[in-house]
């Protein structure tokens, strides 16, 4: 299995306990469309049970790596790097080269929010050596003029996942986490670096063991005073269940607790459901109605309260064409 990155150690147990519960808004919509030169576009809108609105318009464009291929009559050197390969092929009479040069994939992707934020991200795929990721984002605000600017960088390799965030107009700071695995076996640990301090502002760590049917990891976050411990598995290709204790030593003696499970109807719906320590109930449905076409429903219920509006429904539509 791949190395995942420091933040998706525990991945299947968090995704199994946060996604696809509908009830955080009243409505959500997204909608994906491609156009035939490739640019790819979606929108998204929320309603929120508070009664405020967002959205946005993005549009991203990838530029998959490619090669340029020439051909020459006479050739006497070779070489070979991981951006540029040839091939000599002799023949009776004659000699020619077959060259190949590597160009890293490029994918622009802008951005406008209903808040007046306009952001762009650079990405370079695969650049200088394969596994190399190079990012660049910016963020404008017009109204305000204010301008963010982060540089991001991902390396991962068979054994390791590294990952470098620098927000080089704000402090400037740094963030870098790393993992290491070896037959599902992971440790990672993370650390926050604030240039102007010079001093370290946060740091965490985790241990994980993953595979195709389970998984489990403990986590330490917040400087070693928040620890997590998940587990998952997927009993069977219908049923996945999944659980998480979450203990703040600084706020006290008590450990949160969620656990939730996932079953698959049929090949095109399923029903998810969580419960936790405060008696919190979550039930949600999802169905692709039409290919290109998923409709989500789910529902909210404080147990401990029936009686009272604490209950919270929402839906979700997923258009992909």
């Amino acid at each position: 299995m791949a190395i995942p990155a420091f933040s998706d150690i525990a991945k299947a147990s968090n995704d199994l306990l946060t996604k696809d519960f509908y009830h955080t808004a009243t409505v959500n919509l997204d909608v994906k469309t491609k156009a035939p030169n490739g640019v790819n576009f979606n929108v998204k809108g929320r309603s929120t049970h508070e009664g405020s609105t967002s959205g946005s318009i993005e549009g991203k464009y990838t530029d998959a790596p490619s090669g340029t291929y020439f051909k020459f009559f006479h050739v006497i050197a070779s070489a070979s790097s991981s951006d540029l390969n040839y091939r000599i092929i002799i023949g009776p009479g004659n000699a020619s080269l077959l060259m190949t040069f590597r160009r890293a994939g490029l994918t622009i992707t802008q951005a406008w929010t209903t808040t007046n934020v306009l952001d762009t991200k650079v990405e370079l795929e695969d650049y200088g050596t394969k596994g190399l990721k190079i990012e660049g984002i910016t963020s404008i605000l017009p109204k305000s003029q204010k301008i963010g600017g982060k540089v991001n960088l991902y390396f991962k390799q068979p054994n390791f996942n590294v990952r470098a965030f620098f927000d080089v107009l704000n402090g400037p700071t740094a963030s870098v986490d790393a993992v290491l695995g070896h037959e599902g076996f992971l440790v990672g640990a993370e650390a926050g670096y604030d240039v102007q301090k010079a001093a370290i502002t946060r740091y965490s760590a985790a241990i994980g063991y993953n595979q195709p049917e389970y998984s489990a990891a403990v986590t330490a976050n917040n400087n070693l005073s928040v620890f997590s411990a998940s587990y998952f598995h997927k009993v069977n290709s219908e049923v996945e269940a999944g659980a998480k204790a979450t203990w703040d030593s600084k706020a006290g003696n008590n450990v949160g607790l969620e656990v939730a499970a996932k079953y698959r109807l049929d090949p095109t719906s399923f029903a998810k459901a969580k419960v936790n320590d405060r008696g919190i109930a979550a039930l949600a449905y999802n169905i692709r109605l039409r290919p290109g076409v998923i409709f989500g429903v789910g529902v909210s219920l404080d147990t401990q309260h029936l009686n009272e509006a604490a209950h919270k429904v929402g839906t979700t539509f997923n258009f992909e064409g």
